[in-house]
């Protein structure tokens, strides 16, 4: 709990369950001047979206027949743009995600179930969409956590007027084969037999408390908070908005390495146009222009995300909170920032440029990376020259001592 003043609402202390994107089911965003009384607990975990609209990007692509343009959903959306940059081989990763497409489901020696090489240890966490177990593979040891679905349970779910779960869970794993970072949870197989109803997506085990479960000291803060845009702008590099950055979907590994869970909400784009009509994300975490019903930039909106997380690691509590809805968002839009006035002077110039509430004046990751707080003693973060760039370079005749000296250093647990 960040303490007996701020509520975490179905906080589980079990590792990586709310990571991998278990929480309550998405329901309808309420207006601003509905006046409704959503307790605490809802302001905390609900997810919300606007059932009006079937796109992120509110966009009308063009059947090319003549015909009204129609919306695309944002799975749809993002295969294009998956495919695009495959095609271009511009996928971030240097060995694929594997795809199996056949499951076998028995037992071991021991009477333990089995999914193809894993063996089934013990769940993790469950939610509306499925459960997260813990296996260990029988072939190299190691323990992952696999999601488990029944894919005619997602395809029941609706959660938009164009949308089911299983939308969801495929945009989701769509990105993730997109992505490798050190700081980001990794994606390694997808089993999906056709001839069967389960689906699982197995994923690194990061065994590890929430990021925030107490107010931090400030250099604690600092080494989790500098993992955590390192790894959001990796992200943006590659035009992806994450949607839901808060303390439940980061983790901290044996190793204290944070790495960024739970791409459930999260968008993938073709070019720097990151316009977004909708927030599916956490009440409390949202931006400003994110509660006026308007469009927004994805990424700034990532960006305020970080700032509320930041401060909720220094203070141990959120910034805005309301009693409803109502008053959370009201709050968030009109509420000047309170800070103490003892506190580090240049850690209070970073949290007020980043919860600044124009998103034209909000500071960029790429400044929060340059500020005198967030490098401290430890210096500037390093740079991570990922696997599309280095591909890149090696193309346009880069030696491979340069790129090997660009490299960021692989983080181990």
């Amino acid at each position: 709990m960040f303490g007996k003043n701020c509520l975490f609402a179905r906080v589980i202390r079990m590792g990586c369950c709310g990571c991998f994107g278990f929480s309550s089911p998405r329901k309808p965003r309420r207006g601003a001047g509905m006046g409704n009384h959503t307790s605490q607990e809802l302001l905390l975990d609900e997810e919300l979206e606007d059932l009006d609209d079937c796109s992120y990007n509110g966009d009308f692509t063009e059947t090319g027949h003549g015909d009204d343009g129609e919306r695309k959903s944002p799975t749809k959306r993002s295969e294009e743009i998956i495919l695009y940059r495959t095609q271009r081989g511009l996928i971030c990763r240097q060995f694929p995600v594997k795809e199996t497409h056949q499951l076998i489901r028995s037992e071991d020696e021991n009477g333990n179930k089995m999914v193809n090489e894993y063996v089934r240890e013990w769940k993790i966490g469950s939610g509306s969409y499925g459960k997260v177990v813990l296996y260990r593979s029988s072939v190299d040891g190691k323990h992952y956590a696999i999601k488990a679905f029944h894919k005619s349970h997602l395809l029941k779910l609706r959660v938009a007027p164009c949308e089911t779960a299983m939308s969801d869970v495929l945009r989701e794993v769509l990105i993730m084969k997109m992505l490798e970072h050190p700081n980001i949870v990794n994606l390694i197989e997808v089993i999906d037999d056709p001839t069967t109803d389960h689906f699982y997506m197995v994923l690194e085990y990061v065994e590890g408390k929430w990021v925030c479960d107490s107010e931090l000291e400030e250099n604690k803060a600092r080494k989790y908070f500098r993992d955590i845009v390192s790894g959001l702008m990796y992200l943006h590099a590659h035009n992806i908005v994450h949607g839901d950055i808060k303390p439940d979907n980061l983790l901290v590994t044996a190793a204290g390495t944070v790495k960024i869970g739970d791409f459930s909400v999260s968008q993938v784009f073709e070019d720097e146009n990151d316009e977004l009509r909708r927030s599916p994300g956490t009440p409390v975490f949202t931006a400003p222009e994110c509660c006026l019903g308007l469009t927004y930039g994805g990424k700034a909106a990532d960006t305020w995300a970080v700032g509320v997380t930041l401060y909720c690691m220094i203070f141990g509590k959120y910034p805005f909170l309301g009693d409803t809805l109502q008053d959370t968002y009201d709050k968030i839009v009109n509420n000047p920032l309170d800070l103490p006035d003892q506190m580090n002077p240049m850690l209070k110039n970073l949290i007020e440029g980043i919860l600044c509430k124009d998103p034209r004046e909000r500071m960029t990751l790429e400044a929060v990376a340059e500020h005198p707080w967030f490098i401290g003693e430890e210096g500037p973060i390093p740079q991570y020259l990922c696997w599309c760039k280095r591909k890149k370079l090696q193309s346009e005749g880069s030696n491979g001592g340069i790129i090997n000296h660009q490299a960021h250093t692989d983080i181990t647990d």
